[in-house]
């Protein structure tokens, strides 16, 4: 059972978050409005992710991803936000969420949302994952990328072939469909690599790939 933590300053949002992902097979193992209770809770909770809002009273909701990450590197974080800016979607994927999604998703949404968050995919409202891939081409351009590649760990050609589409914002789903895999054989293939290159996450992993031109036609 995937477990989860739900972050929000407002108790009604909150509970109702809780109760649609306890109604939905979810194991809820903490709810708190205090973005530094959550990064202090977060290791004896152990979630696998956190539905976190943007906007909190104390501290912001970067400041908790980075906290959550320091202290449980492989949390996944989604962002639930009523803030769709694209430098608040920027600033989130950078510190470290997984997705992000705002808060007029529907129900249906955001559970499947945190499903494919659970699954280790980037998951973002429809328009918004353009925006950070276009981002990530942009520093890439700007020669954010490693100069050398001579120490990079070696990728197996399928480790490789998946990492491209990745890339290229392909879902896990999407990316089995194209290579004729099942979504599990992907997903094990995105954490081998997620090892060899020690890195946390999907959205990491798609920075990595752009910045090695991985995105570009084939």
């Amino acid at each position: 059972m995937t477990r989860v933590m739900v972050v929000d300053d407002h108790p009604m949002w909150r509970q109702g978050v809780a109760r649609d992902l306890a109604e939905a097979g979810y194991e809820v193992v903490a709810t708190t409005g205090e973005g530094g209770q959550a990064v202090r809770i977060a290791p004896a909770s152990r979630p696998d992710v956190v539905v976190l809002d943007l906007q909190l009273p104390d501290i912001s909701g970067v400041e908790v991803i980075r906290g959550l990450l320091a202290t449980l590197p492989g949390v996944r974080v989604l962002m639930l936000s009523a803030s769709g800016e694209e430098q608040s979607v920027l600033d989130a994927v950078k510190a470290g969420a997984t997705g992000y999604l705002v808060k007029s998703a529907s129900p249906e949404e955001f559970l499947e949302a945190v499903r494919r968050t659970a699954d280790g995919d980037a998951v973002f409202t429809p328009g918004l994952a353009g925006l950070v891939l276009g981002e990530y081409r942009r520093l890439a351009k700007g020669g954010g990328g490693p100069a050398d590649d001579e120490a990079a760990p070696r990728l197996t050609e399928r480790e490789t072939e998946v990492l491209r589409l990745v890339a290229k914002g392909l879902s896990y789903k999407q990316i089995a469909a194209r290579l004729t895999l099942s979504h599990r054989t992907v997903q094990n293939h995105v954490q081998n690599t997620l090892g060899k290159l020690q890195l946390h996450n999907r959205v990491e992993l798609t920075r990595y790939a752009i910045e090695r031109g991985l995105d570009s036609p084939d």
